[in-house]
C-alpha cells in the first residue's frame, strides 16, 4: 500500500505546482470514449483538460462493421497510439483506465508517461495470473469453435449481463450494451492467455512504474473480481493503494455510484498523489516526443 503522508502544513501553492491539470481517460474492451461521458463532463467542470481517445479502430458506431484490421490489433498498438498522444502534451497527465484501459494505463506508467494512475475495475498485466470463472465461461465457447485471436469478438447480451453489467438495472444495462462494439481477439488473447503470447504484449515491469497508483474495484465485479485487483496491487507493492467499492460491479464509469467513484479518484489526484510526488521528488514535466512503433 502507498504510504500517504498528509502534510497538513504543506503550502497549497506547492500542491498546485505538483498537480497536473490534464486527465487522460482510457476505455476498455468493447467500449468507446462515450463510456466516459459522465466523468468527462464532471472533470471539465472542475477545470481539467480531459482527453478521452478512441483506441485504434474503435471510432465506429455499434451498427457499423468493424475494420478488418481490428481482429489482430495488439495491446502494443493501442499503447503506441496512446503514447504518441501523451508525448505531445505539455505535462504528464493523470491516467484513468477502465478494465482493459487499466492494463494500458499500467503499460503507459511503466513508460514514465503518467503523473499518477487510477485503475477502475482494471484488467491485469503480465505476469499476474488472473483467469477466473466468468472469463473462462465466455471464452470456452470461443476457444473451441475458432481461433479467437484472429477474429473480433463481442460477448452476447446474456453473458455480459451476468458477468459485466450486473451492477446496473435492466434499462441502464441494455442502454450500455447497445453502445458496445466488437473487440480485438488478439488483444483479448494477449490479456487472458499472456503466458502463451510470445511477444508478452501485456507485460509490465513493476520496477519501471514510479508514479502513485489507486485501484478501485467493485465488490460485485465478476469480470475483474477483487482478488484480481489484490494481485495487481501486490505486484506493484508500495506504489499501489487498493480500495474495494461495496455494492459496485464492473462498469464503474457508468454505474449508479459513478459520482462517488469519481470523487474518490479526484481526492487521489488532487491531494494524495501530489503530496507523494513532492515527498519523493517525482518530476511532472511532459515526456519528450519521439516516434514510437508497436
Amino acid at each position: 500500500m502507498v504510504n500517504i503522508i498528509m502534510a497538513h502544513d504543506l503550502a497549497p501553492d506547492k500542491i498546485g505546482r505538483a498537480r497536473s491539470r490534464t486527465v487522460v481517460l482510457i476505455h476498455g474492451m468493447w467500449s468507446r470514449p462515450c463510456v466516459w461521458n459522465n466523468f468527462h463532463h464532471a472533470l471539465e467542470e472542475r477545470g481539467y483538460r480531459v482527453i478521452a481517445p478512441a483506441l485504434r479502430h474503435h471510432d465506429i458506431e455499434p451498427d457499423e462493421a468493424p475494420n478488418p484490421a481490428l481482429a489482430t490489433t495488439s495491446l502494443l498498438d493501442y499503447a503506441a497510439d496512446l503514447e504518441r498522444e501523451i508525448r505531445l502534451l505539455d505535462e504528464k497527465p493523470f491516467i484513468i483506465g477502465h478494465s482493459m484501459g487499466g492494463t494500458l494505463a499500467q503499460m503507459l506508467a511503466a513508460r514514465d508517461l503518467a503523473a499518477g494512475t487510477v485503475l477502475l475495475a482494471s484488467a491485469h498485466c503480465a505476469p499476474v495470473i488472473a483467469l477466473n470463472h466468468a472469463v473462462l465461461k465466455y471464452y470456452f465457447r470461443e476457444l473451441v469453435t475458432k481461433p479467437f485471436w484472429r477474429h473480433t469478438q463481442r460477448p452476447s447480451w446474456n453473458t455480459l449481463r451476468a458477468a459485466g453489467l450486473n451492477g446496473m438495472n435492466e434499462v441502464d444495462a441494455r442502454n450500455l450494451y447497445a453502445t458496445l462494439i466488437p473487440e480485438s481477439g488478439r488483444a483479448a488473447f494477449e490479456l487472458i492467455l499472456w503466458f502463451l503470447d510470445s511477444k508478452r504484449a501485456s507485460l509490465v515491469d513493476a520496477r519501471h512504474v514510479n508514479c502513485p497508483m489507486l485501484l478501485l474495484t467493485g465488490s460485485e465485479d465478476m469480470l475483474t473480481p477483487p482478488y484480481i485487483a489484490q494481485r495487481i496491487a501486490a505486484y506493484y507493492g508500495d506504489k499501489a493503494r487498493l480500495e474495494i467499492l461495496r455494492g459496485q460491479a464492473h462498469w464503474l464509469p457508468r454505474e449508479a455510484g459513478w459520482r462517488d467513484t469519481l470523487e474518490r479518484a479526484l481526492q487521489f489526484i488532487e491531494i494524495e498523489a501530489p503530496l507523494l510526488q513532492i515527498e519523493t521528488g517525482a518530476i511532472n514535466t511532459a515526456p519528450v516526443y519521439k516516434p514510437q512503433t508497436a
